[in-house]
């Protein structure tokens, strides 16, 4: 386990870590039990992201997520991991209307949880306005190209990015754009590899790949998925670093049969 690398606080070090070619690691974290557990480990970075909706709450997609919800959670894992560096995802709605409305969001965020950066999906020039405005403004941004789930109705689906010519000079220029407009890194997401790893060379910040292959300057990954906590979801993107499910049911039922034979609690459990 590598430990000797200096720990992620300012934009900067993003920078550094690109400059340095040191892989960043980020996951997901939605809640104060998980980010404690988090915090103990040599992971770089948290996401508080908009996958909350699907991973927590049981939608089907990340739209009906609230600007609330985000704050609520972000606040948990800040208290659970106060010194992992921390991103807020500006969830579907908090920007799209109206830039102003964007820079409100993003500012909350920032104040009433404690993030170290809030998180833009696409490059719509309302969205790059907003981002241009924070950064001059000292609020660190990452950007998210590719797939962007907020928009995935627009572009019928959940679909790979980067497969055309014109797409990959798309993503490109979307990816310069970010750079451009103040994005200290961004997401790459569902991506074909060697596209992603030439984006990664033509900018100066890190990319963050997730389902964007080898090359980029890190990786994101939601912690369920790693933590094999859904049995019933298997994308290619995610690789299971343990199985987790199976051992929760299975403790489940040893309680519930341990509370109808009576044997919990025995006398360790309970006080005279």
């Amino acid at each position: 386990m590598q430990t000797d690398r200096a720990r992620l606080r300012y934009p900067a070090d993003w920078i550094r870590r690109r400059e340095n070619r040191q892989p960043i690691s980020v996951l997901t974290a939605y809640d104060a039990t998980m980010a404690r557990l988090l915090a103990r480990s040599p992971v770089d970075a948290l996401l508080v992201g908009d996958t909350v909706g699907m991973v927590i709450q049981g939608h089907n997609s990340t739209l009906p997520v609230t600007l609330d919800e985000i704050i609520y959670h972000c606040r948990l894992v800040r208290r659970g991991a106060p010194e992992k560096f921390l991103i807020g995802d500006m969830p579907f709605g908090s920007y799209q209307a109206d830039a102003t409305d964007g820079i409100r969001a993003a500012i909350r965020i920032m104040k009433e949880t404690g993030a170290d950066a809030v998180k833009f999906e696409g490059t719509h020039p309302d969205t790059l306005h907003c981002i241009r405005k924070l950064t001059a403004q000292g609020v660190p941004v990452m950007g998210h190209i590719g797939l962007t789930p907020q928009s995935f109705l627009n572009t019928s689906g959940f679909k790979l990015q980067g497969r055309s010519d014109d797409d990959q000079r798309r993503l490109l220029s979307e990816a310069l754009a970010l750079q451009d407009a103040g994005c200290f890194a961004m997401v790459i997401e569902l991506c074909v590899a060697r596209v992603a790893g030439e984006i990664t060379e033509q900018l100066s910040i890190p990319t963050i790949g997730i389902g964007a292959g080898p090359y980029t300057s890190g990786q994101v990954q939601v912690s369920n998925d790693l933590l094999g906590l859904d049995p019933d979801f298997h994308a290619r993107h995610a690789r299971q670093f343990a199985s987790l499910a199976q051992p929760i049911v299975d403790a489940a039922g040893a309680y519930h049969q341990a509370v109808i034979t009576r044997e919990f609690p025995d006398k360790n459990h309970y006080f005279d």
